[in-house]
């Protein structure tokens, strides 16, 4: 065994160790996700109706969801998925205590409520909160974004270690009778196995999952990423706030905008339309500037002559040709705008070409921006369709292929933990790491790969250099580390 083989397979465990754990999560949240996202829906939505010959308008089902929750006022309609599923409707409470949101279900042909619960409350957002970030807010998205970092150089180090067991493509992603003779041997050729099969995709996970983390997503990629707003007149010095509260039927009438004055900062896309902690925006548009009502731009739309009322942007949406589940969210505050939009991200359709998002002035009834998958950069495209692939909405062959992979991962982690239990000596105590009594140090093309993974991800820093403490300083000189990791 080469002095660079024992590093990398050293540094494989102890990436392995603190990884493991937080697959496992990922795998078994997501996979929970996928098959309730396709069997119940995110927020209910797949709950079936009788369909008859017409439906009710949109305003009378408004108000009816209106009726069971008191003081309240409609933020957002979602069209039902299709004939025989119900609408969507998201209610804010301005009751005595904090205001509260609530997801009300209609069913389009009679106006009846079917059903009404809290937002973010049921299994999906369950699972999707602990998949983001553990309920632990920032230090849990921390944390995720460390092991999905950590992840990227496992796959690095056991592709090489595995190459160097077998020298044969081939050989790597199709095992012979001989591997798997052995009951060692053969978790080993499983774990390797399944590892060189999903490599590339887990890679994809992983990069298509930073791009929502807190650092090297927010602060890094998104940041530069994000969709120009200039391409609807948002001017570098914004001019007032955001307050929420507009009627379930109509934006009620109030002066247009005028621009200078009491500046504030300009919300963004992500400050509006995603205010729970489930994502609802497109990553490209996120941290764009939203358009503002009462401007003099905007290409033609409605007639302003008649009142904007949520029929008649209904209507509207349907003429611009969203077809199905679409979202169609209200205006809060006097320069709030009307928003169309229907993407895979938010299971409204299945491929994410179709990305659409319009923004409407209240007042002229202009439209403000009309926002298509073609008009996003290349990163903004690879994410639309990265998060389809990432999410299995593209259809039954995207959630088969989701299954599959969560289970294989799952599959990986369980044979890394056997593979560390055979190998450990008996009546043994301690972590025992690989190549444990190999010299402890770092060859230089190793050392220039984690360069590499930590620059790129910051958060993997830390983590590389505790590491790297602990196996070439620490346990030299504290015995009882010396002992537990010898």
């Amino acid at each position: 065994m080469s002095k660079f083989y024992a590093c990398v397979w050293r540094w494989h465990f102890y990436a392995g160790i603190f990884v493991a754990p937080f697959l496992v999560i990922l795998a078994v949240t997501g996979l929970a996700m996928v098959l309730l996202a396709n069997t119940t829906g995110r927020d209910l939505d797949q709950t079936k109706v009788t369909p008859q010959d017409t439906t009710t308008a949109v305003s009378i089902q408004a108000q009816h969801a209106l009726s069971t929750i008191p003081n309240a006022e409609v933020l957002q309609y979602i069209a039902p998925r299709r004939p025989d599923t119900v609408a969507v409707f998201r209610v804010k409470s301005f009751n005595d205590q904090a205001p509260a949101d609530n997801m009300v279900l209609v069913n389009p042909y009679t106006g009846e409520v079917v059903d009404s619960f809290a937002r973010e409350s049921n299994w999906y957002h369950k699972f999707d909160q602990f998949h983001g970030d553990l309920m632990l807010g920032k230090t849990g998205d921390y944390l995720q974004e460390t092991a999905a970092s950590l992840t990227i150089l496992l796959i690095i180090t056991g592709i090489y270690l595995w190459w160097q067991k077998n020298q044969s493509l081939k050989t790597m992603l199709i095992p012979n009778a001989q591997q798997l003779s052995q009951k060692r041997s053969a978790f080993r050729t499983i774990h390797a196995t399944l590892g060189s099969w999903v490599a590339i995709v887990l890679l994809f996970f992983c990069i298509s999952g930073l791009a929502w983390s807190g650092i090297w997503g927010e602060k890094m990629v998104q940041a530069w990423s994000q969709f120009p707003a200039g391409k609807w007149g948002v001017e570098p010095t914004p001019s007032s706030g955001l307050p929420l509260g507009v009627s379930a039927t109509t934006a009620q009438p109030a002066k247009p905008h005028v621009h200078g004055a009491d500046a504030m900062p300009i919300p963004s896309h992500g400050d509006v339309l995603n205010d729970g902690k489930t994502k609802e925006v497109p990553w490209i548009l996120e941290q764009t500037p939203m358009p503002m009502s009462g401007t003099s731009l905007g290409a033609q739309g409605l007639d302003p002559k008649m009142t904007l009322t949520i029929d008649r942007v209904d209507d509207f949406a349907r003429q611009l040709g969203f077809i199905g589940r679409y979202q169609l969210n209200l205006p809060q505050g006097d320069n709030g705008v009307w928003t169309l939009s229907q993407d895979s991200m938010s299971y409204d359709m299945a491929s994410p070409f179709a990305d659409r998002t319009v923004h409407i002035d209240r007042y002229s009834g202009k439209i403000l921006a009309d926002i298509r998958f073609s008009n996003y950069n290349a990163f903004g495209k690879f994410m639309a369709a990265g998060l389809a692939l990432h999410m299995g909405t593209l259809g039954v062959w995207s959630i088969l292929a989701n299954v599959l992979f969560c289970l294989a991962v799952i599959a990986i982690c369980l044979t890394g933990l056997v593979m560390w239990w055979q190998r450990r000596p008996e009546k043994s105590s301690g972590l025992q790491p690989p190549a444990s009594k190999r010299e402890r140090d770092i060859p230089w093309p190793f050392a220039l790969t984690l360069l590499v993974v930590a620059y790129i991800f910051p958060t993997a820093l830390i983590a590389i250099v505790v590491i790297a403490l602990l196996d070439l300083l620490i346990v030299r000189h504290v015995p009882m580390l010396r002992k537990w990791l010898k």
